[in-house]
């Protein structure tokens, strides 16, 4: 469909007023807000992060493009329903303390959403209380760290011993990414799952909440 080509367009070429327009005009011709983000922003976001990855574009181009997901995010996300039957978990995700770079979470906290996760994104260079309070004003499901510096990967291990230390560690499921991460070092530390990718991510975090749901839904019988 040709509006999907066109979202896909606005994000490659960095055009926030573009996007903004084709989000808008989607939604009031009453194309699913889902369908829209899935078919359309998503992969071009994607492909961005692809060309980045291939030095095609540079991260000035990156960021750019991030913020004009980030707006149609925006305009996408109210027309998305907020009833709770519709939401399959809640999600707090941020980068870690000491690490500015927030370069491609916007691909996954979009993802998240479009998949039905409400989601808390607390930006970047967070520190490891603040991710636990937030998770548990929220009665979060899921705890998301992104680290891209191997400087400040130590910061993924502190919210797993944090959340032991307070016996917390069986009430959250723990997701790590970022481009230094590798699975070894999510095991090392005993977070719950690693995210190669964003998409890899969701895939992992909707099974992890499924599994969740039934270990819940045995215990209340």
């Amino acid at each position: 469909m040709e509006v999907f080509e066109l979202a896909i367009q606005s994000i490659v070429e960095m055009d926030k007023a573009k996007a903004e327009e084709i989000a808008k005009n989607a939604l009031s011709q009453g194309i699913d807000p889902l369908e829209l983000m899935n078919k359309g922003f998503i992969p071009g976001i994607v492909k961005v992060g692809d060309l980045f990855e291939r030095g095609k574009i540079f991260l000035p181009e990156l960021v750019h493009s991030s913020e004009v997901m980030e707006a149609v995010s925006a305009i996408v996300n109210k027309a998305i329903s907020t009833d709770d039957k519709g939401k399959v978990g809640t999600a707090v995700i941020g980068t870690v303390k000491g690490d500015v770079h927030d370069i491609g979470k916007s691909i996954v906290v979009s993802l998240f959403q479009a998949n039905g996760l409400t989601v808390y994104d607390l930006g970047r260079d967070v520190p490891t209380h603040a991710f636990i309070q937030k998770a548990l004003e929220v009665n979060a499901d899921i705890i998301g760290t992104s680290a891209l510096l191997t400087t400040t990967m130590q910061g993924q291990k502190h919210l797993e011993d944090e959340l032991k230390k307070e016996g917390l560690k069986e009430r959250f499921i723990t997701v790590v990414g970022g481009a230094p991460i590798t699975e070894r070092w999510a095991r090392r530390i005993g977070a719950d799952i690693y995210a190669e990718n964003a998409i890899d991510g969701v895939n992992k975090v909707l099974k992890a909440l499924q599994v969740k749901r039934n270990l819940d839904a045995r215990e209340e019988k």
